[in-house]
């Protein structure tokens, strides 16, 4: 099922023996645009100390209760290894924390199986031996937070036509499927969905996602109304449009 990312900040992440905290955030890589770890803001029993849980150890949530249920016991949290959620993380602190929790690596060798409903089986030591060497050379940092690139200006082809406002991804493999754009006062608050394979690049450091699409595309695609589930119709009509519309420019 397609869900809001931001309708799933504040979550409740539970523990084997009681509650780890709240969901604050969530990082994704900018190569595949897939989550790959929630960023939980632990209670007073670990001084509100910020941890990241891959998917890949949330059992089946209770989207009404807003709990996402793990197979981690709380002192499994306590000594695992400490990663400064403010600062960029880097594929050797990804495999500091695969190591630690026996999580797969999805870099090297495609995307994890399963799920947002199950476990997987974690890739043998010798394989991460070798990633961990591999994952160490050059510049690896490709996590994302969804928080800060929220707010990124989106630039169409001739010019500027909105912002990032929330991601709607995919709750059994934790895709992003599309980017919601709030137009603002380019189209009276319009929302429409954009989808990563139609965006040229991200500009980093200026703010700005870029896409391959001009700014009457933009504006006369289905608009995208927030209240109502995202259905595969609308998905199939979405995709439809945009491959009439999209022209590539490079």
């Amino acid at each position: 099922m397609q869900r809001n990312l931001n309708s799933l900040i504040g979550f409740h992440m539970g523990a084997t023996d009681g509650e780890i905290g709240k969901v604050k955030d969530f990082y994704f890589d900018d190569e595949s645009w897939t989550v790959r770890y929630l960023v939980v803001k632990t209670g007073n029993w670990l001084s509100d100390k910020k941890v990241l849980i891959s998917p890949t150890s949330i059992g089946t949530p209770d989207f009404n209760e807003k709990i996402f249920p793990t197979l981690l016991s709380t002192n499994q949290i306590k000594n695992s290894p400490d990663i400064d959620t403010e600062k960029p993380v880097s594929r050797q602190h990804e495999t500091d924390l695969n190591r630690y929790y026996s999580w797969p690596q999805y870099w090297g060798a495609g995307f994890y199986s399963g799920g947002i409903a199950g476990m997987v089986t974690p890739i043998p030591v010798e394989r991460r031996e070798h990633d961990y060497d591999t994952a160490n050379q050059g510049n690896d940092q490709h996590l994302r937070s969804a928080d800060e690139v929220e707010g990124y200006r989106i630039h169409a082809i001739d010019g500027e036509i909105g912002k990032v406002k929330d991601y709607i991804i995919d709750d059994q493999t934790w895709e992003i499927r599309f980017i919601v754009i709030d137009t603002g006062h380019w189209l009276s608050g319009k929302k429409v969905l954009i989808s990563p394979t139609w965006i040229r690049e991200v500009q980093w450091d200026d703010s700005a996602v870029v896409v391959d699409l001009t700014k009457d595309a933009i504006k006369s695609s289905p608009e995208y109304d927030e209240s109502v589930p995202l259905d595969h119709l609308y998905e199939r009509k979405l995709h439809d449009y945009y491959e009439r519309q999209h022209e590539p420019h490079h």
